[in-house]
């Protein structure tokens, strides 16, 4: 009988020094942190393009994208959660951060007249998933008649339609029954069409007036033009090469960039989006944008 007890505490004490040899070689019991944890980010499909560090970086809710990959968090569909207003548009429109110690060097990319081709669009699009960028595509109303389903594919992809009037006219030269035509058709069609009205508003040639504006308020959108243009429209200008440099000339923070879609353009993006993160610079998610905030005289709404 003493030896077989003899015998079980030998076996016990074998035992216990395996298990102790384990914790000291920093061995995880069996089931026990050897699987990924369910809240561990999938993989990013897309190539990532990392700035330098000198360049900004963005944390949840900052209202800025371009950040590394581990200070961002993937890119939201359509239907997600809207990051909290955390920018507004100035007198001049640039945009400023809300917060003073908000990062400044930031920039909007818009792109107007479209939607026009499938595969110069897609272009678009994969530079900016490609550098995780949000814009705003000002889309005109004959245009969305003609291409629906590219007007679906912007808000797939998740970015965000403006309205740019329904026939790319000077609305200042017009009398206020075809102003109001021109803008209420644009909402009305893009409503029908994605399921959400525009909240941004530019005039056709930055050109309007006070009734313009007012109008574009009351129908629940901010009014901007541009500070700064690609002028990507010019003959000078109709090369990738013009595109970027066109802009890098007039680059400042806060800047409000106007391009078109347009095959020069298209071709230039990449490009041009990674000399602004080489330069610092992170894209404004106009879904952080504080569309109530009015920046203009009282008289122009009123």
């Amino acid at each position: 009988m003493r030896a077989s007890a003899a015998v079980w505490a030998s076996a016990l004490l074998l035992l216990a020094g395996c298990g102790a040899g384990g914790a000291a070689q920093g061995l995880s019991p069996a089931g026990e942190g050897t699987a990924p944890s369910e809240t561990t980010a999938p993989a990013d499909p897309q190539p990532a393009v990392t700035p330098p560090p000198s360049g900004p970086t963005a944390g949840a809710g900052s209202g800025v994208t371009g950040a590394p990959p581990a200070a961002q968090a993937e890119t939201p569909g359509k239907d997600e959660p809207k990051p909290k207003p955390a920018y507004r548009m100035n007198k001049n429109y640039d945009f400023v951060p809300i917060d003073p110690g908000g990062n400044k060097k930031v920039v909007l990319l818009t792109f107007d007249d479209g939607p026009k081709e499938k595969a110069q669009l897609e272009t678009i699009l994969d530079s900016l998933d490609k550098h995780k960028a949000k814009a705003i595509f000002f889309v005109n109303g004959y245009r969305v008649k003609q291409n629906p389903e590219l007007l679906k594919r912007i808000r797939e992809r998740g970015q965000t339609i403006g309205n740019h009037s329904w026939d790319h006219i000077d609305l200042k030269k017009e009398n206020e029954e075809t102003i109001r035509k021109q803008i209420g058709d644009v909402q009305r069609i893009v409503q029908d069409t994605v399921g959400a009205a525009p909240r941004f508003f530019r005039p056709p040639f930055g050109s309007s007036n006070d009734f313009v504006k007012k109008l574009a308020k009351d129908e629940g959108m901010l009014f901007m033009t541009w500070s700064n243009g690609s002028e990507d429209w010019l003959a000078s200008n109709q090369k990738p090469e013009g595109v970027v440099k066109r802009v890098l000339e007039q680059l400042h923070p806060g800047s409000n960039i106007l391009m078109h879609e347009l095959p020069w353009t298209a071709e230039a993006l990449d490009d041009l989006l990674t000399k602004l993160e080489e330069k610092g610079y992170a894209f404004l998610d106009p879904d952080a944008i504080d569309t109530s905030y009015w920046p203009f005289e009282q008289t122009s709404h009123q």
